[in-house]
């Protein structure tokens, strides 16, 4: 009973990182992606100077290893929370700020995929560029972007992994905390194969649940 109870709770700290962490990076990461999808060359209103200043800082964060953020992160973390490590909600900062810069990537990406002649045609008609990116723009890439935050929610599940160097706990955390612990017979133990199970039908379950919502939400598949 008390082995099931810590599975849980390894569980439920590794789902609170995972889904806040998501959604903080989607609260920053659609902005930008918005900013730099407009202001590319063919974008609604091409800027080169912005676009490239959002490029650049959108690269330099996706460029500095996990870890370092966790670290670069500690002062901030301590000061919302009054813990810089120990805690699982210590992690929620750096996983945010590691995976903000990729979700302006994704987003970027997704808005690409909006057919031209369908913006021209709505401009065509009076619509605002607040408009078509409402209207349109987003829209449009609904499944796109969904099945972008499955794969941004399974890259997270897999940074959780450095809350093993602070102590947030976790499950991959408590994977390789039973690993120190048992060195020479941790293969043996099916205590370990559960967990590794547990983590492994957790991401198969985010990425079949975006994949269905993805397929659900997409209309170009309805049409044909």
């Amino acid at each position: 009973m008390e082995t099931f109870l810590t599975i849980l709770q390894m569980v439920g700290e590794t789902l609170g990182m995972t889904i806040i962490s998501t959604a903080i990076a989607y609260l920053l990461g659609i902005p930008l992606g918005v900013l730099l999808n407009i202001t590319a060359k063919k974008g609604l209103r091409p800027n080169k100077i912005v676009n490239l200043i959002v490029g650049i800082i959108v690269n330099i964060l996706r460029s500095i290893p996990c870890l370092i953020v966790v670290v670069l992160c500690m002062p901030w973390t301590r000061a919302w929370t009054g813990k810089g490590s120990g805690e699982w909600y210590t992690i929620l900062i750096p996983l945010s700020v590691c995976a903000f810069g990729y979700v302006s990537r994704v987003v970027e990406q997704s808005l690409n995929e909006v057919p031209a002649e369908e913006i021209e045609g709505i401009r065509s008609l009076g619509a605002s560029d607040w408009q078509i990116i409402t209207k349109v723009l987003i829209p449009e890439s609904k499944s796109s972007l969904i099945t972008g935050c499955a794969v941004t929610a399974v890259s997270i599940i897999g940074y959780t992994s450095f809350a093993y160097n602070i102590g947030a706990g976790g499950l991959i955390s408590g994977i390789y905390t039973y690993f120190t612990r048992h060195t020479g017979d941790y293969m043996g133990s099916l205590y370990f194969w559960i967990l590794i199970v547990v983590v492994v039908i957790i991401v198969q379950i985010i990425q079949e649940l975006g994949l269905f919502i993805a397929k659900k939400t997409d209309k170009r598949r309805k049409l044909k």
